[in-house]
């Protein structure tokens, strides 16, 4: 990993001398991680940001917090790691402006939609006259394609999530409370995750542990697609819906899986609609291939809803990867051509009366003359 992390650097570094660029600096942490190779658990922001400063012709440099340096310096491969404490000559603004230098302070390339408050409030305040570029473009068209090296990993972590969505399964019956899924869900993802690792090198600092909050509705409240686990209990008839989408990920790769369940029976009105999620989903992947407009993609699956009288404001698809969403979306009005080696999120989902829903999800690699599945479980009709 970190060996391709290097090259997709010089890669980098490359498209920048290409296009005139002095000096990018970047602060999501999914580039970060793509580039330099660590990553952190917090997940939140709260005032000690991180930064990748990139040149065309210098070695990369880490900015990090003192506190997290020693780690950062055993996952990376970036040799130039400076550290800043939270106050004094030391702080973060001053330790960034030292790394980006006074004679790159006038044209900085960042993630502009990514960017913290608190960086932004910098570069307008302390540097001001900068003119903030967005890096996204050519960052974006790097991570579009996965190398097969990212794909066996996205294989690894669509393993991981069927031994969640088997767990969630096994967890439903009468009088059972949400709650209970979620937390078998964890268990089965981090036993399944740890099979995976080792205590050596890099690896060492991947966590197996399935975290974030999970995203499920049960009864009447499967048409709000991100409620969350609750002390609800389930009922004879119940649909149970989960969604992996923040949860389903392995060494930072990140894919989409859903599976609508009904326990012990399931009414009419409510297989329909699922039926309907299922057979646009399938109608969807079906079309996909090397040559093939994303928007022809979404128009699959829409042409099955119409055709059941249905209609639905969601995008089939997404590219996964490192960042939960990733260019370009399976939707209406996306021109991009799809090529080998890109990967997605693609799905079947309808609410109904604002009380029924239908969803499903996987995630796929696009080949030559089709798709490859990097998450399977049933995508029947499942009663449990």
């Amino acid at each position: 990993m970190l060996e391709q992390a290097k090259q997709r650097t010089a890669e980098f570094q490359r498209r920048l001398k290409e296009n005139n660029i002095d000096v990018a600096v970047l602060t999501d942490e999914s580039s970060i991680a793509y580039f330099a190779g660590f990553w952190g658990y917090l997940s939140i922001e709260f005032g000690r940001p991180t930064f990748l400063v990139v040149r065309p012709d210098e070695a990369p440099v880490v900015v990090t917090p003192l506190m997290e340096s020693e780690m950062v310096e055993a996952m990376t491969w970036v040799e130039n790691v400076m550290k800043w404490e939270d106050f004094g000559e030391n702080s973060w603004s001053n330790v960034l402006h030292r790394a980006i230098g006074d004679e790159n302070a006038q044209n900085i390339h960042v993630e502009l939609n990514q960017i913290p408050a608190i960086v932004r409030n910098f570069f307008d305040k302390e540097l001001q006259g900068t003119q903030l570029s967005d890096i996204a473009p050519i960052m974006g068209a790097m991570r579009t394609i996965k190398s097969p090296e990212e794909i066996e990993v996205m294989r690894q972590a669509g393993q991981i999530a069927g031994a969640m969505m088997a767990a969630a399964e096994g967890s439903l019956r009468e009088g059972a409370p949400e709650y209970e899924s979620a937390l078998a869900v964890i268990n089965a993802g981090t036993r399944k995750a740890a099979g995976f690792l080792t205590a050596k090198g890099w690896e060492a600092f991947v966590s197996p542990m399935i975290h974030n909050l999970q995203i499920m509705q049960s009864g009447t409240d499967t048409s709000m697609v991100h409620r969350r686990a609750s002390v609800k209990n389930y009922k004879v008839g119940d649909p149970v819906y989960f969604c992996f989408c923040n949860m389903a990920q392995f060494k930072q790769y990140k894919l989409g899986f859903d599976r609508m369940f009904f326990v012990k029976e399931v009414s009419d009105e409510a297989a329909k609609v699922q039926m309907a999620a299922i057979e646009a989903q399938q109608a969807a992947l079906k079309s996909i291939k090397a040559g093939v407009l994303a928007e022809d993609v979404a128009e699959a699956a829409n042409e099955v809803y119409r055709a059941r009288g249905y209609e639905t404001g969601y995008r089939t698809g997404r590219s996964i990867g490192m960042a939960y969403l990733e260019a370009p979306e399976l939707k209406a009005a996306d021109k991009t051509v799809l090529q080998p080696g890109m990967t997605f999120a693609v799905d079947g989902g309808i609410s109904v009366d604002g009380q029924t829903g239908g969803r499903i999800g996987d995630s796929i690699v696009v080949t030559e003359t089709g798709f490859e599945y990097l998450t399977d479980y049933s995508r029947d009709l499942l009663v449990v």
